[in-house]
């Protein structure tokens, strides 16, 4: 690839919405999941009574069921973010590439 198809590429008005899309989502999902990451830390650090109560009279703890919630979260969020990269990255990549090549 020489310099004047990156210049090409670079100035697609396609790629910069590809760029600014994937950029903006990545890091919307990264403040959510560092929110409830820390949030759970904070919790088991400050309340740890809270985690380690009974759930539901039985023998696991409220922790239990909020640790897993954070891994599904993890998991969710990583959804959200190939759903939308499959359905609005990838074809303005696609545009991108077809249009530019040469």
């Amino acid at each position: 690839m020489d310099a004047r198809q990156l210049e090409t590429i670079q100035n697609h008005p396609d790629f910069i919405r590809l760029i600014h899309g994937r950029t903006r989502l990545g890091w919307s999902l990264t403040l959510v999941m560092l929110a409830i990451y820390f949030g759970f830390i904070l919790l088991l650090a400050f309340s740890p009574a809270t985690l380690g109560t009974p759930f539901a009279g039985g023998v696991m703890t409220v922790g239990i069921p909020v640790g897993v919630a954070v891994i599904v979260a993890a998991v969710l969020l990583t959804a959200i973010y190939v759903h939308r990269a499959n359905r609005d990255l990838d074809p303005l990549n696609e545009r991108v590439r077809k249009e530019c090549e040469a």
